[in-house]
């Protein structure tokens, strides 16, 4: 796949490191990286090589939000050159532009929750508006204390509820602390993003990749089919209406992963007390 505003690689180990690359634009998402997010997004949904994926920012920051230069492109009636592949743009009615590429951007975050890799996001810097969004959708964060996690939408005179953070925040930290935030638009830093349960850990800038890499291979000695069908759990889990409807799915699932492969491996490499050696696949 050949990205400009993303790089992606694939290890052979099965993690997978995509990188957010404008950082001249502190990462900010343009047209072009919301369609290269959603075509990787898209290849990962049935991709099976790729067990877990780490997010990051390339450069000082990992991600200043919507490119708001871009933005005004939606308020005019003539597109600029070079912005006619964008399906949104080509509609005269600038309320149907913006509706049309609001639901397209907030689409990136559901299929972040749809793939069935887990997702560890590393954030220094600036994580802005949809930036914000990244990494309330991703599975497990960790920052460094120069992190600046920021509601940006309700500082610009628009609704601090974007891209899935009104769903998100009040799950990861409580309603109350979560409207404070969103509705002042006030920055979290590292300390205080680790203090209330926002991120997992505060970590130097240097090691967050190293970090994130050590996490995602503890991830790795786990049933590849037993994690993905763990992460649609947790994704049920918040918006099920009782415990007898989740038991229901777990029961399923238990069921589905002991008739695999994997735990004659799991149990195996337990009794001979070693790590266990999963196929990607």
């Amino acid at each position: 796949m050949d990205f400009k505003t993303i790089k992606f690689k694939l290890q052979s180990n099965g993690i997978g490191i995509l990188a957010l690359n404008r950082p001249d634009k502190l990462n900010a998402i343009s047209f072009q990286m919301e369609e290269e997010l959603h075509e990787l997004f898209d290849h990962l949904m049935i991709n099976l090589d790729c067990r877990v994926l780490i997010i990051k920012g390339e450069g000082r920051s990992f991600c200043a939000g919507t490119d708001l230069q871009e933005g005004l492109i939606l308020n005019s009636k003539k597109n600029p050159e070079g912005y006619e592949k964008y399906y949104f743009l080509n509609i005269p009615e600038p309320i149907k532009r913006k509706i049309y590429h609001q639901w397209r951007i907030s689409q990136i975050y559901v299929k972040m929750r749809k793939i069935s890799q887990p997702i560890i996001a590393i954030i220094q810097g600036a994580a802005v508006g949809g930036g914000f969004g990244f990494a309330m959708a991703s599975d497990i964060r960790f920052a460094s204390k120069d992190a600046k996690f920021i509601n940006g939408s309700i500082n610009i005179g628009l609704t601090g509820a974007d891209v899935g953070g009104s769903y998100f925040l009040p799950r990861l930290i409580g309603m109350s602390r979560a409207a404070e935030i969103l509705y002042t638009g006030r920055s979290v830093d590292g300390i205080e993003a680790e203090k209330i349960g926002l991120i997992s850990k505060v970590v130097q800038k240097e090691i967050l990749l190293d970090i994130a890499i050590q996490k995602a291979e503890e991830l790795l000695k786990k049933s590849p089919l037993g994690l993905r069908m763990t992460k649609q759990a947790v994704n049920l889990s918040l918006d099920s209406p009782s415990l007898e409807n989740l038991l229901q799915y777990e029961n399923s699932s238990i069921v589905l992963t002991f008739s695999s492969k994997d735990v004659n491996e799991a149990s195996s490499a337990f009794f001979e007390k070693r790590d266990p050696k999963f196929p990607l696949r």
